[in-house]
């Protein structure tokens, strides 16, 4: 006989009583009044599960919107096992790669055992006329769990090589998998309980491949607006080339490099194409400077990316192109604080293009460039106002200026500077690894792992408060960012191949001390469970001059 159990329903603030096993569908079902709301997936004590997720004790569960975060990825992962049934059914043999985010959406590409099959637009319809009918016909995800020798099995049948590897260099007793209308697949978190929740979503052929849209964030009723992005295409697309080569694209091949002592190599290798890309981009400014151009230099990315290393070591690529760097502080130009726009919750916006004076930042970069000597200002952050100290600079024929801020790519900032005098460079951690063919590794991850672990270092924040202050890092870069990342001359990616890895026990470590009883845990427990699929790698193997060390500590150049 079943034992009841009491669920604490965190929506309601009521508590359920529900048959031990039962699933949080089942719970979902039971509760009178209604929910309100169809959820995509819920925290069971602050954990996120799939509603197909049984209840053998009792629990504190709170069901999750599909406008929430968790409810979109779990929204979108569903979409890619739908679009995995689609391609295994249409094209014999093939292999499908959920490569990236890009323009709203995810870049796949399809392999054939002859090579990469082009997805043409009558492909593409065969692939969507598919997936519509699947959402028709309302097929269940069913979620299994059992060992990892026997899922292996079903994996090694299918031809997902990518997942066999992962698994075979994880050793874990047991894995989640699910199960669509006989095809299994796992993914990294959960899915909805069946594809009738799937009917927002479009498809395009994109540069051979095809784009994977899910839900607007805007507008959940329509499919997220195509954006285009050649630059940000090209910057993943010359990195998958390097992984191809290196013969590490998933984390699974990373990991057997690990296993094989070759950890060093990999590391070598990855910092020597940071090498050659930040000397790439010296050498076309260095052109551009020597053209009559390109006197003001301005590099601009997202939180986390590595900017202010990158800057330091694009100044030494300069030098040794026999020009002169300057570095101006935009910090310096922020009108005084009784100016400074707020946000919507009242508090001072730091972050608004508005908080800087533009006119007397333009005026000065004019000057500058016209030979003139310039006063910078230094803004007070304890009496929130601009000073004056003597800190005055004119630029000689070899000096070029190097300006790091967040809004460097908007036209707004440098309105009045004549465009032929400026080079933008846009600076972001584009991970290219994935964790195997379906699961990508959002770029925003790896950026909240590395401000996690250098909060704690170097500014006293708990990863609690850092995961608590990263919805707000984020609504800043989706309105002074991202927009303008296209206007970018060059884009740099910051990513190291091997950087999750050497990141793993020290950001383990500190998501250890969320503790289970607050909200933000749930992430903490998510990035946890991702950070489990690698294979520790040394920190003593990261070179001193690192973009990495501006995160870790050990870093040669001072900040």
């Amino acid at each position: 006989m079943k034992k009841n159990i009491s669920v604490f329903i965190s929506n309601t603030q009521k508590y359920v009583e529900a048959e031990g096993g039962s699933t949080l569908v089942e719970v979902l079902g039971s509760m009178e009044p209604p929910l309100g709301f169809c959820p995509a997936c819920a925290l069971v004590n602050n954990k996120i599960e799939a509603l197909g997720f049984p209840l053998f004790t009792p629990k504190t569960v709170e069901f999750l919107p599909f406008d929430s975060p968790d409810g979109n990825r779990t929204y979108v992962r569903s979409l890619c096992m739908m679009l995995y049934h689609a391609v295994h059914n249409l094209f014999s043999g093939a292999r499908l790669r959920i490569e990236h985010s890009l323009s709203n959406g995810y870049f796949c590409r399809i392999d054939g055992p002859d090579g990469p099959i082009e997805m043409s637009d009558e492909a593409v319809v065969r692939i969507e006329r598919h997936m519509r009918r699947m959402v028709e016909r309302a097929l269940p995800f069913v979620r299994s769990e059992r060992r990892t020798e026997e899922v292996i099995e079903i994996f090694r049948r299918q031809g997902l090589d990518d997942k066999v590897t992962l698994l075979s260099t994880l050793h874990e007793l047991y894995t989640v998998y699910y199960t669509l209308d006989g095809l299994s697949d796992s993914y990294y978190g959960p899915l909805v309980t069946d594809t009738s929740l799937l009917s927002v979503f479009s498809l395009r052929p994109l540069n051979g491949g095809l784009l994977l849209a899910g839900r607007s964030t805007g507008d959940v009723s329509v499919a997220a607006h195509y954006e285009p992005q050649p630059k940000m295409f090209q910057a993943f697309m010359d990195y998958v080339s390097f992984n191809r080569i290196l013969e590490v694209s998933t984390v699974g091949e990373l990991n057997r490099k690990v296993m094989k002592g070759l950890s060093r190599e990999v590391i070598n290798i990855s910092e020597a194409l940071h090498n050659n890309r930040i000397a790439a981009i010296a050498t076309e400014i260095t052109r551009r400077f020597h053209e009559g151009g390109a006197r003001v230099v301005m590099i601009a990315g997202p939180s986390s990316s590595g900017k202010t290393t990158f800057t330091k070591r694009l100044a030494i690529q300069l030098m040794t192109n026999l020009l002169k760097p300057k570095m101006i502080s935009l910090d310096d130009y922020f009108v005084d604080r009784e100016r400074t726009p707020l946000d919507a919750d009242g508090e001072f916006d730091y972050e608004s293009l508005y908080a800087l004076d533009l006119a007397v930042f333009n005026d000065h970069i004019n000057r500058l460039i016209g030979g003139e000597e310039v006063e910078l200002p230094y803004y007070n952050f304890a009496t929130g106002m601009r000073e004056y100290r003597g800190n005055r600079i004119r630029l000689s024929p070899d000096n070029i200026l190097l300006i790091e801020g967040i809004h460097g790519l908007n036209p707004e900032l440098t309105r009045s500077v004549p465009e032929n005098m400026k080079f933008r460079v846009y600076v972001s951690a584009l991970t290219t690894i994935s964790i195997d063919d379906h699961n990508w590794i959002p770029t925003t991850d790896n950026r909240l792992l590395r401000r996690i672990i250098r909060d704690a270092k170097y500014r006293n924040v708990t990863p609690a408060e850092t995961i608590r202050r990263w919805p707000s890092v984020r609504r800043g870069e989706n309105r002074w960012i991202f927009p303008y990342q296209e206007n970018a001359d060059v884009m740099f990616n910051s990513a190291l191949l091997f950087e999750l890895g050497v990141m793993k026990d020290r950001a383990d470590a500190l998501l250890r001390s969320v503790p289970h009883d607050e909200r933000e845990y749930a992430e903490a427990s998510r990035l946890r469970r991702f950070l489990s699929y690698f294979q520790s790698i040394p920190v003593d193997y990261v070179p001193s001059t690192s973009l990495l060390r501006e995160f870790l500590g050990g870093s040669s150049f001072r900040y």
